[in-house]
């Protein structure tokens, strides 16, 4: 980074770790309280560090923990040590290769791996399992070998790697322009009453919770982006609804925050309060069923099944399907069996 990118009085190599710009709704707020809710794992009292050590900037100029700030503030946090996330390791962990040519990579990603590095979770990621087993794999805006796309770290299923530039071109302007197709399949809480429909909601970070997105609609719709869900019901299980989901969009946490916009919150989704009992009885019979549930499929219900794209060389439509995991097939049959007894 230029040392005069910043007017950085005396300080060299400061590398940048955060960068945000204010909504324009902002209200006055302590740069301290407003970085808690933008950085994850952060506290006050690192954050007020960094101000007293000068490497918190705003307009360029940095400031103290104490000064409130306003609309389109352009914020920067830097630090003498590159970012954690940058400082790739390749690592032998092994992929669960489901396509290989010379351009893509289809993986099939088991529940719990992290897809990239990222506060927190430095190592054991899909990004230090690739690096390790193929060399060279081209970078994404991000900075990000071979990914096209991502799913959350509890979330199970297909994802594409591009292997060439020519493929990373090609494959981002599919996700771009929405031609690329991808299937989910969730387990929601409660009876969805429409057989299928579209979830439509502009989806940006929480403005209280720095760890989930929310959907914001009209005067606020410019606080997130256009987010589009099409969903179809596959079977009613009783106090819980099987989907079918289809993206349009793929914005972050997109279908768990779009089924809890309406109501219908992922089993098991603790992020997004789906790890309570949401719908059916107060009977201690039923507490400890969902209880066994929830032992069977500790995270949220919610598996990226069906993955097609248009070849970057060919042109050929590929399209691959993966089978539902162990854990969410024994917690649908559980509730099958439920549902039946119920009646």
């Amino acid at each position: 980074m230029e040392e005069t990118d910043y007017n950085l009085p005396e300080k060299n190599d400061l590398y940048e770790h955060h960068s945000f710009v204010v909504d324009k709704g902002q209200q006055p707020l302590r740069i301290d309280k407003y970085l808690m809710n933008f950085i994850e794992n952060a506290t006050r009292s690192k954050i007020q560090a960094a101000a007293k050590d000068g490497n918190i900037r705003v307009n360029g100029t940095a400031v103290k923990s104490n000064y409130k700030v306003r609309p389109l503030d352009d914020i920067r946090v830097l630090f003498e040590h590159p970012p954690y996330e940058n400082l790739l390791v390749p690592e032998d962990i092994p992929i669960d290769i489901v396509y290989e040519d010379d351009e893509v990579l289809v993986v099939n990603k088991p529940a719990g791996m992290v897809v990239h590095p990222g506060h927190g979770n430095y190592s054991g990621t899909l990004i230090n399992a690739l690096t390790f087993h193929f060399d060279n794999l081209p970078n994404n805006s991000s900075e990000r070998p071979g990914l096209v796309h991502r799913i959350d770290k509890d979330t199970s299923g297909l994802l594409v790697v591009a292997k060439t530039e020519n493929a990373m071109t090609h494959l981002s302007n599919q996700f771009a322009e929405k031609t690329s197709e991808r299937e989910y399949i969730a387990l929601v809480w409660g009876n969805i009453e429409d057989d299928e429909g579209t979830i439509e909601g502009n989806i940006g970070r929480h403005p209280k919770n720095r760890l989930q997105n929310t959907v914001f609609l009209d005067e606020e719709a410019y606080k997130g982006k256009p987010a589009v869900t099409h969903f179809k019901v596959l079977e009613r299980l009783g106090y819980v609804t099987l989907l079918s989901c289809k993206l349009e969009t793929g914005r972050t946490h997109q279908i768990r925050v779009h089924m809890k916009h309406i109501g219908h919150t992922l089993f098991n989704d603790e992020r997004y309060g789906g790890e309570k009992i949401l719908k059916g009885t107060t009977f201690t019979k039923y507490k400890q069923f969902v209880e066994n549930c929830f032992k069977v499929l500790p995270r949220q219900a919610l598996h990226a099944k069906t993955l097609g794209f248009e070849h970057p060389t060919t042109g050929e439509w590929m399209s691959f399907t993966s089978e539902t995991p162990e854990d969410i097939v024994q917690c649908i049959e559980k509730w099958r069996n439920y549902s039946k007894h119920a009646e």
